[in-house]
């Protein structure tokens, strides 16, 4: 027998307090993230890498990512959402003490791949906003989720940028690394003390194969849809981030200043859209025709790039990309939880979120050489035309939602 539901009501209490606990977690997680993400390149020098093993210890996370979320968020469904989430969190707060004492790159690189297998967790957090949030709500929900995110990503690289010390080699990372695990140990007290458990694991539940559920996707008429879109999506956006300062450089002459006063403004449109736009409009024209309308978004904001030659434009541009994104990506979550039962919102989240970290893989290693082989402005042009597709599929997600309806 599988692990059964709790019925979806985000009306008690109980489910609101969880609601926000789950927020501040992953407030205080991608803080935790966002502390070192600046300075891993610096990192990564303070050990005498070259610029290709600085490559390898971002993408190592990624990897990460990508193997974990379906496994964990397949477990959820099986042993319980609580469980899960303390165990990720637990020994995410741990690796962040390992990286700190790390002596040297290749070690730290495994700490990171480990890292990223135990922040693999969004998809069990998904899971767990569904099983307390009636359907229409959900989109607003993971909205909030997105919102959560960018505001941790707004926070958390100031924070490292004041504790970090480059200047004193490795050991003047400790701090920020020591502090973003004592973020994480934060969030998993709140997770211990305030989260309940909204499944009822069985002992005698059937044991799904690793391949069960993707299986189960590619067979379902929206869910493998709706994978290739985020695939694609994710992929330009990826590779446009990845190579975005370079650009900035080139193009303006901008500096980390300049550069972090556009992710700025970048984060506070996601943390407005995410917060107060995105569950609104899909309650008023549906999740489809949001994530197109994110999509048209994105593509308008990447195709006039190239075109913009004074900052201000640029900035209003990556502004209008960040409001697609925000409107986009929670839908697409939302469309996923719709489509599948119960017992499986885990795992067809987890394909999801795997998706997204494969394409922030595929991304930068596409973006890099059209960057260095074509200009500067290729990866903009890239990420642009592969919203064309992405249209494509969501407008094919639309009829297959209507179909099954």
């Amino acid at each position: 027998m599988a692990a059964e539901p709790t019925s979806p009501a985000v009306s008690a209490p109980s489910d609101r307090k969880a609601l926000y606990v789950l927020l501040a977690v992953v407030f205080v997680n991608i803080a935790g993230f966002g502390v070192i993400i600046p300075l891993l390149p610096f990192y990564a020098k303070s050990f005498g890498a070259p610029d290709w093993q600085v490559f390898v210890l971002f993408a190592a996370y990624s990897v990460g990512n990508f193997f974990a979320e379906p496994l964990w968020g397949r477990l959820s469904d099986r042993i319980g959402r609580r469980p899960v989430l303390m165990i990720t969190i637990f020994g995410n707060a741990l690796t962040y003490v390992m990286l700190a004492f790390a002596p040297n790159l290749w070690v730290a690189c495994a700490i990171r791949l480990a890292g990223g297998v135990l922040t693999g967790n969004i998809s069990t957090i998904q899971g767990y906003m569904a099983d307390v949030t009636p359907p229409d709500r959900r989109a607003g929900q993971l909205g909030l989720m997105g919102a959560a995110f960018s505001l941790g990503f707004l926070t958390g690289p100031s924070i490292g940028g004041l504790l970090g010390d480059e200047s004193l080699g490795t050991i003047g990372f400790r701090p920020p690394l020591l502090f973003a695990a004592c973020l994480a140990l934060a969030a998993g007290i709140g997770i211990t003390l305030f989260v309940r458990e909204t499944r009822h694991a069985h002992q005698d539940a059937p044991r799904r194969g690793r391949l069960d559920g993707l299986k189960d996707a590619v067979a379902h008429p929206v869910i493998w849809r709706t994978l290739i879109v985020t695939l694609i999506a994710m992929a330009g956006f990826a590779g446009m981030e990845a190579t975005f300062g370079l650009w900035a450089h080139a193009e303006f002459g901008w500096g980390k200043k300049e550069i972090g006063f556009c992710f700025l403004a970048i984060a506070v449109t996601a943390v407005f859209a995410q917060g107060l736009l995105t569950g609104w409009l899909a309650r008023r024209i549906g999740e489809t025709t949001t994530v197109m309308i994110g999509l048209t978004l994105i593509m308008v904001g990447f195709g006039v790039q190239p075109l913009v030659h004074v900052w201000p434009l640029a900035v209003v541009a990556m502004m209008v990309v960040a409001l697609g994104n925000s409107l986009a990506f929670p839908n697409i979550g939302a469309i996923i939880s719709k489509s599948s039962s119960p017992e499986r919102q885990g795992e067809m989240m987890g394909l999801n979120t795997a998706a997204g970290a494969l394409a922030r893989i595929i991304g930068p290693l596409m973006a890099a050489p059209l960057f260095v082989l074509v200009g500067p402005s290729a990866p903009f042009a890239v990420a642009a035309g592969l919203c064309a597709p992405a249209l494509f599929m969501a407008w094919r997600v639309s009829k297959a939602v209507r179909r099954s309806a």
